[in-house]
């Protein structure tokens, strides 16, 4: 066989061989696409449900406090329940001014950018109403929203929730210390600019409705424009 006759041999070997490997198996699965009719199943889903009593990785909320806000009493816990450190101040910080500061603003007196531009104004943080409210409630306003202010949960994650609840609590001392939590060479700084009252840099903007909890829940006792806190 001469080469010219034997080089369309030669390349429809080739072509035969190059074919051979051109399989469809991982571009054609067979699998469900998104929505899917299924033929297999009797109520035609293909999207089945989670057997009963299974969680999904990572979805163990056995920490009900640490995940809710509330304790066994099923009231806001007083305290957040994890170690707080200037890292997580610095992280609610870093997150309240980001989604918080905008109808809050960064001092945290509800005169954020958009209530000037026509939002309701939630309440100010530095009144006694929020002052003595407990860890728990801002963190379930958080997960849940109230009046005007949607849920945060999808954006903001548990950690960082209870972060933001840490760095409100920086918020209101800043404006809200007491003089016994000052050191003598801090009072004396503070003396020289000016008499001091009996708490330092009050600004609370309206009269204390009572101590915490109050008499009726918040949805009862607040109109809507008092949207709490994030």
């Amino acid at each position: 066989m001469s080469v010219r006759r034997s080089i369309p041999f030669v390349l429809a070997l080739f072509a035969a061989l190059g074919l051979s490997g051109c399989r469809v198996d991982m571009h054609d699965q067979p699998k469900y696409e998104p929505l899917e009719k299924s033929t297999f199943w009797p109520d035609g889903s293909s999207a089945r449900p989670l057997p009963a009593h299974t969680v999904a990785r990572g979805q163990v909320h056995a920490d009900t406090v640490y995940y809710t806000g509330f304790g066994p009493d099923n009231k806001p816990v007083a305290k957040i329940p994890m170690k707080v450190t200037a890292a997580t101040l610095a992280r609610g910080q870093d997150d309240f001014n980001t989604f918080c500061s905008p109808c809050h603003d960064r001092a945290g007196t509800g005169e954020g950018m958009v209530v000037r531009r026509g939002y309701k104004q939630p309440p100010t943080y530095h009144q006694d109403r929020l002052r003595q409210a407990p860890d728990g409630y801002f963190f379930d306003v958080m997960t849940h929203g109230f009046g005007q202010m949607p849920s945060y949960a999808a954006q903001v994650p548990v950690r960082d929730r209870w972060a933001i609840v840490a760095y409100i609590r920086a918020l209101q001392l800043s404006q809200h210390a007491p003089l016994s939590s000052l050191t003598p060479e801090e009072r004396q700084k503070a003396e020289a600019a000016g008499p001091l009252p009996e708490k330092l840099n009050d600004t609370t903007k309206e009269p204390s409705p009572g101590g915490w909890p109050p008499a009726t829940p918040p949805s009862e006792a607040a109109p809507e424009s008092e949207s709490p806190n994030r």
